[in-house]
């Protein structure tokens, strides 16, 4: 088992940016790459990016590429999302996720944090 829990979510303006993270436990840390989701209301959730387990490899969405930055501290156990100039759509609850190996498949990933929530307003 692995226990996720995020933190740094809250209500920035246009623009702004918040870095999220997500601090693991329970099994090794290092045997799984990590990935972020997001679900905004009424609407399915979404991949937004994704890191191999040394880092090496990194994905995101078009929609935030250039703007979003996965980062991961193995001796520190957190995976990290950093967002820089957002926008109200990116308005979401985030979920951090552990999978075998690195995907933007939700299928694919075993366990999952509970969601810290961003609110970007316009």
């Amino acid at each position: 088992q692995v226990q996720l829990v995020e933190s740094g979510g809250g209500l920035v303006q246009a623009g702004g940016s918040l870095r999220l993270s997500c601090a693991a436990s329970g099994r090794t840390f290092q045997n799984y790459a990590m990935g972020w989701f997001r679900q905004a209301p009424g609407k399915e959730r979404e991949f937004v990016a994704a890191i191999s387990w040394n880092g090496g490899i990194t994905h995101y969405a078009d929609s935030v590429k250039g703007r979003f930055t996965i980062s991961r501290d193995n001796a520190k156990n957190t995976v990290y999302l950093q967002m820089n100039s957002l926008k109200p759509e990116d308005t979401a609850v985030y979920y951090c996720a552990a999978a075998p190996f690195t995907t933007r498949m939700s299928s694919e990933y075993h366990y999952w944090g509970q969601g810290t929530q961003v609110t970007v307003s316009s």
